[in-house]
């Protein structure tokens, strides 16, 4: 699936590493980073993840609701969470379903 611009944002919940469930629909009307990452504790991912962590209080000041979502599993996002002192939620996408309606997860492709 390919979003553009305009198009509505497919509706989701997910556990979070505590095992609450976030939806999409409890957010409307607030903007909403919704941000997906392949893995927990690599280089990239945790850059991008310190990256929301350090400019978050200028989401809080707006009124954006930051979320990371990744196919890692809730312990995994617990350890991530703590080790980088992450203060939005990491949400659990096991088997990628929700990214893949979103357009950001697929097969890797290697050399073209």
């Amino acid at each position: 699936m390919t979003l553009t611009v305009g198009d509505s944002a497919p509706d989701f919940a997910l556990p979070d590493a505590e095992g609450n469930s976030v939806k999409l629909q409890d957010l409307n009307g607030k903007w909403v980073v919704l941000y997906f990452y392949p893995r927990d504790n690599t280089p990239g991912c945790t850059k991008e993840a310190c990256g929301f962590r350090d400019a978050y209080s200028d989401y809080q000041g707006s009124d954006v609701v930051v979320l990371g979502v990744s196919t890692d599993d809730a312990k995994s996002h617990t350890k991530f969470a703590t080790k980088y002192d992450l203060p939005f939620p990491l949400l659990v996408d096991e088997g990628g379903a929700i990214a893949g309606e979103y357009g950001s997860y697929g097969l890797k492709k290697v050399y073209g």
